[in-house]
């Protein structure tokens, strides 16, 4: 299964919520509060984010943390691969082949790096301005890379 980990999950909750604000600034307490989630947890991602240049760190009583760019300018991409760093689904799909031991007796290791492509450019097109407004579902299309079905396995049109 391919999943995010809790930090990149709890980190677009954060990020959705401050997109919501008008560039109003929560303490890590506040957004932990808000959000429903444990302090030391939100502390650690919101120290992340801010190393990464996604959120503004103001201290005093009246700081806390604010983004760094409007919503529209930042992507589900940029807060995974902040969180998590590069996103790479294998280890040879990365720009860094060097984990894999296979890699060179690998068949599929060529394909990879196409799937993940795929994955970045579909996690790029969200912005938080996006992912931060209710939108429903909308249906996937996949269609079918070189095969086309004419006849069902019966040999009836399909």
């Amino acid at each position: 299964m391919i999943r995010i980990t809790r930090e990149a999950d709890y980190g677009i909750l954060l990020m959705t919520y401050l997109a919501q604000t008008d560039g109003q600034a929560y303490s890590a307490a506040a957004l932990a509060q808000q959000r429903r989630l444990p302090l030391p947890m939100v502390s650690k991602i919101l120290k992340t984010l801010a190393r990464a240049g996604l959120l503004v760190s103001q201290r005093g009583a009246q700081g806390g943390y604010s983004l760094a760019r409007p919503p529209a300018a930042i992507t589900a991409a940029d807060i995974i691969g902040a969180l998590e760093g590069p996103i790479a689904i294998t280890e040879c799909s990365g720009d860094h082949h060097d984990g894999c031991s296979r890699l060179e007796h690998c068949e599929v290791s060529g394909h990879w790096p196409r799937i993940n492509q795929a994955i970045n450019v579909a996690l790029q097109s969200i912005s938080l301005l996006e992912m931060s407004r209710p939108d429903p579902p909308r249906p996937v299309h996949f269609y079918p890379l070189h095969h086309t079905a004419t006849a069902n396995t019966a040999g009836h049109p399909i």
